[in-house]
């Protein structure tokens, strides 16, 4: 039986053109050096004895600039006779599993050879406290055994929830550093006691562990560092709310008000911790996210995923049709435990798949709601950290000429 309806199975689709949205665009002048300075004043304060070991802490974020971050952290430690390690710190990406993380950090390019330190990748935690309200916490014991610990992360607005500490250096602490079981058990507050749960659990960690600065990366619209800095043990909290508002401000985002179909080419935990990002498309696996105010959209289609996502389809829960190709790239083993320990099986689902992607974007329309489809606002994006060249129908000319940072691609 015809998954399509004969009247729109060959249809033709409204042309696409392409459209280059401007954002602001500070850059740091150089990642590696940054980084390297930083870290080397926070190491100097440290009362450190020759050869102390250091954890540092590596995330499963597709961050632009991890590999020079991670380089020069590993570098100012060694020039300052310690002995760094990297573990990984990302909850339950990679399937929960040490052989799962190790590889995950090596599909970013974080490799004993491109770092310069060796990695240690245990899923083993060590019970560290109880919250006020009864929660334990736990932490990687891996990293609990090192002298010093040194997590690096982006700090940006969450995918699922607002308030002071979204992701950043603090979350990573509760929920990178707690592997699977920590992850899976800081989830089940939910993401609506999430603006609670991660300061005041970051707080405890901070009085129990060994954690002698954060490296913080704030990154610009376009995925490129913005700022890099290392923030000391005591100025953690205080400074990564600030970064934080930093963060919102150079988010990107689509200039439109309304959109009937967005095509997705891509999506993945490199993408997003979401797999596509609620602040572009406005939903969670619960519904819209709290404070989003961009464009309504009507239907979204996931295309693809992406390579270095290694078959973490998350987030493909919030699309309303996908295509084969993504169905059978899907590895169930990473996505399901990945949605379980989030508390999100919402944001595991398959939706609607059909053979192609225009197949999925004719169902998509026909959805929709608009009969005449060369009046339909479509909308493509090669994923969501990525928007500065997207791609649009005829249909929202008037909006690309009436906006001061939209102009049509040569």
């Amino acid at each position: 039986m015809p998954l399509l309806p004969p009247t729109i199975a060959d249809r033709d689709l409204p042309r696409l053109r392409a459209v280059t949205q401007r954002f602001p665009r500070p850059r740091h002048p150089d990642v590696y050096a940054g980084a390297y300075t930083e870290a080397a004043a926070q190491l100097r304060a440290l009362d450190a004895q020759p050869g102390a070991r250091v954890a540092i802490g590596v995330g499963s974020r597709g961050i632009r600039d991890i590999v020079p971050v991670v380089k020069a952290t590993v570098a100012a430690c060694r020039d300052a006779g310690l002995a760094p390690f990297v573990v990984p710190a990302m909850g339950s990406h990679g399937g929960g599993t040490a052989d799962g993380q190790r590889a995950v950090l090596d599909h970013l390019g974080v490799t004993e050879a491109s770092v310069g330190a060796p990695i240690r990748s245990d899923t083993t935690v060590a019970q560290v406290g109880v919250t006020s309200w009864g929660m334990p916490i736990y932490f990687n014991k891996t990293a609990m055994e090192a002298d010093f610990i040194v997590p690096i992360n982006r700090v940006k607005p969450h995918t699922d929830f607002a308030g002071t500490h979204e992701s950043g250096l603090c979350k990573m602490l509760v929920i990178g550093f707690a592997n699977h079981i920590g992850c899976a058990r800081v989830h089940q507050e939910t993401f609506a006691r999430f603006h609670q749960v991660v300061p005041e659990t970051a707080s405890l960690i901070l009085e129990k562990v060994p954690v002698a600065f954060g490296m913080a990366v704030v990154e610009n619209a376009y995925d490129e560092t913005y700022l890099v800095e290392a923030v000391a043990h005591e100025h953690i909290l205080a400074r990564e709310a600030e970064l934080l508002q930093i963060a919102y401000a150079h988010m990107p985002r689509l200039y439109f008000d309304h959109i009937d179909v967005l095509i997705v080419d891509e999506i993945g935990k490199n993408i997003s911790g979401a797999g596509m990002d609620p602040n572009i498309i406005g939903r969670t696996a619960k519904g819209i996210l709290p404070g989003y105010s961009g464009p309504a959209i009507h239907r979204i289609v996931v295309a693809g995923l992406t390579e270095a996502g290694g078959g973490n389809a998350i987030g493909i829960g919030q699309a309303d049709f996908t295509t084969q190709h993504v169905a059978d790239h899907l590895d169930v083993e990473s996505t399901y435990a990945n949605a379980i320990a989030s508390g999100t099986p919402e944001s595991g689902r398959l939706p609607v798949v059909l053979p192609t992607r225009d197949d999925a974007v004719r169902a998509a329309l026909l959805t929709s709601g608009v009969d005449d489809w060369a009046q339909a606002a479509i909308v493509r994006i090669p994923n969501t950290l990525h928007i500065d060249t997207i791609w649009v129908a005829d249909a929202l000319a008037p909006v690309v000429a009436a906006h001061p940072d939209l102009d049509w691609a040569a």
